[in-house]
């Protein structure tokens, strides 16, 4: 095997401290490397062998044992090769980031970083970017694949938190799609565009192509196949709709087509092969196979502000709110927008959700989490509750969207739920439809998402 120097990029100390699972404390001083160090984990890279912090023997993704081949064990730091993907869990905290392994809910390492911070999938299926106001910084989960011609090559490292960032004005929504990531700046209006294969590279950061909208606004920008660009259009009064551009660099970006009948543009979500959906105060804005399409809402207010969407579904979940008045509306109905047929389907759950609720099985199920405890398991087509899973207690949306409450977030064919009243966090096997395994957490989780290794 090839020593990848970019393997080696995650043993540089992060800014924040992290400690690896099974440390006698909660936060370790990151281990410095000695050329020496370096030389070493690289011949260890070469053996192939060695144990992941934090993962159990005979779990999927289980590393060879080191010192049965003949070889010293490795230092908690360096990047070893496991026998599949191994997926895992990232969450947010009061001060900091904490990494888990998806199949046993291990704690595999922590990052401090102080202030609310927002987790994005960068869409490598390795890093996360953490928007922290005046950056997106990249997180290393620290888990990762290479692919090899008709086979891959699994690594596990120690997560960091490590010292590449985008800088931006007040850091928004990042989206992955059509093989590119963008970050949205919403005190600027700057979009950021670049190729997150770029981030295990050896250059201190990928290479980007920045566009800036006409004016600043909260939006988002959606990376669009044959290099066009989906962005919204507004400013700090108002937000009103979306617009295509041609593919480009810069500001040299024609605009191909523009849709302005969309009050209070929020949120974004891609359906089926190649449809991107926005919500609205009065519905939703649908592109697909070249055109923009309103699907209205039946209400004079009916906002769709929040998406879940999937490859495997034309159908996008909403949420549904009709208290344009309301300091905190606790909805009760979700949308189930078609994107073929822009037909709109709205559907009672007898309990209140959040912006958190929303999700996507592996086969397009949709997927709310109510405040009565219970994930609902829903066909997209019908709009028929199928399946109810009691996961949680009973719990309240707090009026400050900062807040922790239960987070929902799907990996494949397990949903993990978030409780912070009691610190936990549980595995939804959707298969069965029951909770397959519950983990005690060292902090309060808030936000919730993970990386496919």
């Amino acid at each position: 095997m090839m020593i990848r120097t970019n393997a080696l990029r995650c043993l540089k100390p992060s800014t924040g401290t992290l400690n690896p699972a099974g440390s006698p404390s909660l936060r370790a001083t990151p281990m410095r490397l000695s050329g020496v160090a370096v030389i070493a984990a690289a011949a260890l890279m070469l053996s192939g062998c060695a144990s992941d912090p934090g993962r159990g023997g005979g779990a999927p993704g289980a590393e060879t044992d080191p010192q049965a081949a003949g070889h010293p064990a490795a230092s908690p730091d360096a990047a070893r090769e496991i026998q599949g993907p191994a997926p895992r869990l990232v969450l947010t905290h009061a001060g900091g980031i904490t990494v888990l392994d998806a199949a046993s809910l291990e704690v595999v390492g922590e990052a401090d970083l102080d202030g609310f911070n927002r987790l994005n999938p960068a869409g490598d299926g390795r890093h996360v970017l953490v928007s922290t106001g005046s950056e997106f910084k990249v997180f290393d989960a620290g888990v990762w694949t290479e692919k090899h011609g008709d086979h891959g090559h699994s690594y596990a490292a120690r997560p960091a938190l490590t010292d590449v960032g985008f800088q931006a004005s007040k850091s928004g929504h990042a989206v992955f799609h059509a093989g590119r990531t963008a970050l949205f700046s919403d005190g600027s209006g700057q979009v950021e565009i670049f190729e997150p294969s770029g981030l295990a590279s050896e250059a201190a950061r990928p290479e980007s192509d920045v566009y800036t909208a006409p004016e600043a606004h909260h939006g988002v920008a959606v990376p669009l196949e044959e290099g066009k660009l989906l962005v919204t259009l507004g400013n700090d009064e108002s937000r009103r709709g979306i617009a295509v551009l041609a593919a480009g660099t810069g500001q040299d970006r024609a605009e191909l087509l523009r849709n302005e009948d969309c009050p209070g543009v929020h949120g974004e979500a891609v359906a089926g092969p190649d449809a991107v959906v926005v919500g609205c105060e009065d519905g939703m804005l649908v592109y697909r196979d070249g055109r923009i399409t309103k699907v209205p809402s039946p209400d004079a207010y009916g906002r769709m502000g929040n998406q879940a969407g999937t490859p495997e579904s034309p159908v996008v979940l909403g949420d549904y709110k009709v208290d344009r008045d309301a300091i905190l509306e606790r909805p009760t109905r979700v949308s189930l927008v078609n994107t073929e047929t822009a037909a709109l389907r709205l559907v009672e759950l007898g309990t209140s959700y959040s912006f958190r609720s929303l999700g996507r099985g592996p086969s397009g199920e949709s997927l709310v989490l109510g405040t009565d405890g219970s994930l609902r398991i829903i066909d997209p087509l019908t709009g028929s509750i199928t399946s109810t899973i009691p996961v949680v207690a009973a719990w309240e949306e707090p009026e400050t969207w900062q807040d922790p409450r239960p987070a929902l977030f799907v990996q494949g064919a397990t949903a993990y739920v978030t409780e912070p009243s009691s610190s936990a966090i549980h595995a939804v096997d959707l298969a069965s439809g029951k909770v397959a395994k519950s983990a005690d957490l060292r902090h309060v989780p808030n936000e919730l998402t993970g990386v496919s290794g």
